[in-house]
């Protein structure tokens, strides 16, 4: 990924594996969904002041293509870059093993906001997300 907003490394644990030896898809979104929060702590937005205010981030859609698997003790860094569409705040990550920087996984997660529950545009969030 090019210029990414925000980049995080990991080591593969033994139990995130199947029997096949190489990372279960299902814990790919984990990766994933680790990554997001951390970035957006990075931005000072806390998940939980946003519900104190009535807004919820919530995963409306999320794609994923697997390119080359994963295996135990494989260290890997995963990215994540965010823009905004309209309503959407959408993720593009991108998960590389290290240290060769194979693509293993690219995904698309795209977040909305429920406003007082309701969609909506959250300008302050996007903001936020946004500001380099």
């Amino acid at each position: 990924m090019k210029n990414p907003d925000f980049e995080l490394k990991f080591k593969v644990r033994d139990y995130e594996c199947d029997l096949q030896g190489i990372v279960n898809n299902a814990n790919y979104q984990h990766y994933m969904e680790h990554t997001r929060h951390e970035f957006i702590l990075t931005k000072g937005i806390s998940f939980a002041d946003l519900h104190a205010k009535g807004i919820d981030a919530v995963i409306a859609r999320v794609e994923i293509a697997y390119k080359s698997p994963l295996r135990s003790m494989d260290e890997f860094v995963s990215q994540v870059r965010v823009s905004i569409d309209g309503v959407k705040q959408i993720f593009y990550h991108d998960i590389y093993k290290l240290p060769e920087m194979r693509l293993c996984v690219r995904a698309k997660a795209e977040n909305v906001c429920i406003v007082n529950g309701e969609l909506s545009i959250c300008d302050d969030l996007n903001k936020l997300l946004t500001n380099k």
